[in-house]
């Protein structure tokens, strides 16, 4: 699998997703510092691995504290985590993350436990997250790959795979599992203005996987679904609200819109980490405003004219209505999303 990251006693280990696909270099983060700058500035990216991202930066806070307890390190920790959730604010599962470590840590501080043993559990509880991401996303794709076509093209849009995860992926876990199962899947991969995740990551994943991809610019979707060469889509997510409304990277719901139009099944595959059933609807869903100059500049080059307006919202949300299921690693949903989401978090306890 693609080292998206992985622990070192160094520190975490990062392949730089800004210099690929030209570029396999990476980048070593020591403290938890420069863990929340990699996530700013999307060396790593993707909800799941920005999650495990936070909880190793937590453990690295840990590991390189000077205090002697549980204690003295409580308002460090409240430091080191806060740090860590300002990065993004988007994916939940960054928020997810650092949740579980909190719950850790005040067990840990109540219990008066030793700062050895703080380190000790922080980093463990960021392994099991770790290990736990890469058997959800082959689990999600055992139950998404049935779903898809024996043979045709499948679109996609943005990253959702191993680079968006801690190794198979989300959406392209998908794409694998069906690969796996024997279906001769064609990939197009929408680019992805203006971070062009798909034609430079999605695009290098799947050619290292073998698996036949094109890329297409993102105001091609249409034309390709109109001529039959789509039969499927299928996109990750960054937060999916109670009633099933999702967002991800900007762009999806004009796809989704498309798919409807077309009659072809649109399907969101995600972590249950990415669910947040206290988010009722998708419109409470907090997105992202980046920097402009992802979009006046590329390569370093000025695209734009001097001085002209720029909005660059990193995601948007698709209504419910469009989406023909919900993969996660607990299963399939289908709608309405309100009572299965619901119905699946009681029955997984």
């Amino acid at each position: 699998m693609i080292p998206t990251l992985a622990w070192t006693p160094e520190g975490v280990r990062f392949i730089d997703q800004t210099k690929l696909p030209l570029e396999e270099s990476y980048v070593l983060a020591t403290d938890y510092e420069q863990v929340a700058d990699v996530i700013i500035t999307m060396v790593v990216r993707g909800a799941p691995a920005i999650g495990v991202s936070a909880a190793y930066g937590i453990a690295l806070g840990a590991l390189r504290s000077k205090a002697d307890s549980a204690e003295r390190f409580a308002p460090e920790f409240d430091k080191i985590w806060a740090r860590l959730a300002g990065t993004r604010p988007t994916a939940v599962n960054l928020f997810w993350a650092i949740d579980r470590m909190k719950r850790v840590f005040a067990t840990l501080l109540s219990s008066g436990a030793t700062m050895k043993t703080v380190q000790d559990k922080l980093l463990s509880e960021g392994h099991a997250m770790y290990e736990e991401d890469i058997a959800a996303c082959k689990t999600m794709g055992a139950f998404g790959g049935a779903l898809l076509p024996d043979e045709g093209g499948v679109l996609t849009h943005c990253n959702a795979g191993a680079l968006a995860t801690c190794g198979y992926g989300t959406a392209l876990g998908v794409i694998r599992s069906a690969v796996e199962l024997g279906k001769h899947i064609h990939v197009y991969a929408d680019e992805t203005r203006p971070f062009l995740q798909g034609a430079r990551l999605t695009a290098w994943e799947l050619m290292a996987d073998g698996i036949p991809t094109t890329v297409i610019c993102d105001n091609m979707a249409a034309s390709l679904m109109r001529a039959g060469k789509i039969k499927a889509v299928v996109v990750g997510a960054d937060r999916i609200a109670a009633n099933g409304d999702f967002a991800n990277k900007i762009g999806t719901y004009n796809v989704a819109i498309l798919a409807k139009e077309h009659g072809i099944p649109f399907y969101c595959a995600a972590p249950w980490s990415t669910i947040d059933t206290a988010t009722a609807t998708g419109e409470a869903i907090p997105i992202e405003e980046r920097a402009a100059k992802e979009v006046t500049h590329h390569g370093g080059k000025q695209l734009t004219p001097h001085g002209v307006g720029i909005c660059n919202p990193a995601f948007d949300v698709t209504p419910a209505k469009y989406v023909s299921a919900i993969i996660t690693e607990r299963g399939v949903l289908r709608a309405p999303y309100a009572e299965s989401l619901k119905q699946m978090e009681l029955v997984a306890g």
